[in-house]
């Protein structure tokens, strides 16, 4: 678990480091033909692999706090070693302007590891949305075929409601046609019985 911490908090302290070695670089970053511009460019690379790490490592909100911090953190650093060594990291006469070039550098090399963060979770979010999209897409699919299945179980259960209702109306007709026929043989018997009372009356 330390382990886990330390290697957490190595990648904001090395974002850190970046931004301020940023400071004892040459005044003239960006003249070509020069090494200054390589350099730059290598620092912003290294602080961009930072800021993905941090959003690996941390999240987006905790992450973006760390980077702020660390930003905030060496740019104020900066600010209070070029004041006391001014005679080293001379750029111009004025002081001021020194603070501001010095501070632009470390708010640069910041904006490259917010930078880092913001590809490392658009990344992260697409793949989300791209596994959201395959479960979408199978959970229409798993409800497409549990429509089907519902329909043709809804239609099953029609056809054999249709049946029993046949089956019940020929039992019903079949004991309505047994009722008939057990009444007419009554009333044959009972006529037949009447005829041979007056018969035996008569004799």
């Amino acid at each position: 678990m330390e382990v886990k911490k330390s290697y957490r908090l190595f990648t904001p302290v090395l974002l850190g480091v970046l931004m301020f070695s940023s400071n004892f670089m040459n005044t003239n970053l960006f003249k070509f033909g020069d090494n200054n511009f390589a350099v730059w460019f290598i620092l912003s690379v290294f602080c961009f692999a930072c800021g993905w790490f941090i959003d690996r490592t941390l999240n987006w909100v905790t992450g973006g706090k760390v980077v702020f911090a660390t930003i905030l953190a060496s740019t104020l650093i900066s600010v209070v070693v070029i004041t006391f060594f001014r005679e080293y990291f001379i750029a111009s006469e004025v002081m001021t302007e020194n603070l501001i070039l010095y501070s632009l550098r470390n708010i640069t090399l910041g904006a490259m590891g917010f930078f880092g963060m913001s590809v490392s979770e658009i990344i992260h979010l697409e793949k989300d949305y791209a596994a959201d999209r395959e479960k979408l897409k199978m959970y229409e699919e798993s409800a497409r075929d549990s429509k089907k299945e519902a329909e043709l179980e809804i239609k099953e259960a029609k056809i054999k409601a249709q049946k029993i209702i046949n089956d019940a109306e020929a039992v019903a007709k079949n004991i309505a046609l047994k009722k008939e026929r057990i009444e007419n043989e009554l009333k044959e018997f009972i006529e037949t019985e009447k005829e041979l009372i007056k018969k035996y009356e008569d004799l």
